[in-house]
């Protein structure tokens, strides 16, 4: 019997960590064939357009946190994994045939919402199957191989056009439709679908204040990732301009090496923190990690210096899989889908205003500058945030929300 249930616990993170490999190729993958993409469309203003579509496929993310969080309170897991890789899937699909910027922004909205249920369903399916011991372990192996969709999608992009990028990205997902199939629900919910109580209730995140600062502190304490991503890395180019580095900088190698650091940093973290019996004493490490690889990112005077700068920042931030586990950890199983699927989500969205903070200081400094000053804003907040939350390692996950 207990060899029979880890064979399931075993399919269930390598099922999980597929589709989230899949969710990573073709959400980074617009950073990647931004440029050419952009160009062959006989888009002007690269820079300006690329952020829009990129915000916008986050605000995607955003929205569909919120819908798919919801759904998988009330209806499962499992629809929601299977429900929203068939979005997303499409989405990639139909991003092979646009024609305009405006096209693009529109699709990968639409992508974005999609892309939006996949991590936060999975990781709350790993945590709430497997023993509490083993959670940290299991949902970093999902985002350690889920991360390596960024590398691939990067190699896809060089031997590929970047519209057969989206095709094959699309593809992908709907194979991993068929694997779904093996992969049965989760049994607190099942526990919970006949008891009596509200479940996803999105409101009920801010109708308590002590539940709303929770929520609150799990969102911002991952806040590092998307800024370094979101703005140091996509627009790796432009920062080695400003920055008087003489040589080609390829914004595509250093989402490639980033993420290749990244999946590292996820696995190093669950490891971690399992050997600290700590969540949070694991994150203070690798923010100091995150830190030192931005003095060297905004230092750099050399394109080998850039590039080593984003394996650094990104083994440092690769702390994904232990941030939403610790948001799944943090709520009951009556919001917890909707509270781990939304966190991830509302971290991807605040690029929104992230960049808002580093475009308004642009106004008043450099480029590079305003780089920095935005860098020491999220950090602070992150650290806020990281002091006032409860330790969540080792939780008895069956426990609900009133």
């Amino acid at each position: 019997m207990k060899q029979k249930a880890s064979i399931f616990s075993q399919v269930i993170i390598w099922v999980a960590a597929l589709g989230y490999f899949v969710d990573i190729y073709d959400l980074l993958l617009f950073s990647i064939v931004r440029k050419p993409s952009l160009e062959d469309l006989g888009v002007q203003n690269i820079d300006d357009v690329g952020l829009i579509i990129i915000n916008t496929q986050m605000f995607g993310l955003l929205l569909g946190g919120i819908l798919w969080g919801i759904l998988g309170d009330k209806l499962g897991r499992t629809k929601v994994l299977f429900l929203s890789i068939a979005i997303y899937s499409i989405g990639n699909i139909l991003n092979g045939f646009v024609e305009t910027g405006t096209q693009y922004a529109v699709i990968r909205f639409i992508a974005g919402i999609g892309l939006a249920g996949e991590l936060g369903a999975g990781i709350t399916l790993v945590s709430e199957l497997l023993p509490k011991e083993k959670r940290g372990i299991g949902t970093s192996v999902v985002a350690g191989i889920g991360l390596t969709g960024a590398v691939v999608a990067y190699f896809i992009a060089e031997w590929f056009d970047w519209r057969t990028c989206y095709f094959i990205g699309g593809g992908m997902g709907l194979a991993l439709l068929l694997l779904r199939l093996s992969v049965f629900e989760s049994g607190l919910f099942k526990k919970m679908e006949h008891e009596n109580i509200v479940r996803g209730n999105f409101l009920m995140l801010f109708n308590k204040r002590e539940r709303f600062m929770r929520y609150l502190r799990s969102i911002l304490i991952g806040l590092p990732t998307w800024f370094v991503v979101g703005i140091l890395i996509t627009f790796l180019d432009k920062f080695a301009e400003q920055l008087g580095i003489v040589g080609e900088i390829e914004p595509g190698i250093g989402i490639m090496i980033s993420y290749s650091a990244i999946a590292v940093g996820d696995v190093v973290i669950g490891l971690l923190s399992q050997k600290l019996k700590s969540r949070k004493q694991a994150l203070h490490v690798f923010y100091g990690i995150t830190m030192l690889g931005m003095l060297v990112f905004f230092t750099a005077t050399t394109p080998i210096q850039l590039y080593v700068s984003t394996g650094i920042m990104g083994f440092g931030t690769g702390f994904w899989a232990v941030f939403v586990t610790i948001g799944a950890e943090n709520f009951g199983t009556n919001l917890r889908a909707t509270a781990a699927t939304t966190i991830p989500n509302m971290v991807r969205g605040s690029l929104n205003g992230i960049s808002a903070i580093f475009v308004g200081l642009g106004s008043y400094m450099s480029y590079v500058s305003s780089g920095i000053a935005t860098a020491a804003i999220v950090m602070i907040i992150t650290y806020w945030a990281i002091l006032g939350i409860d330790e969540t390692f080792g939780r008895d996950l069956d426990f609900m929300e009133e």
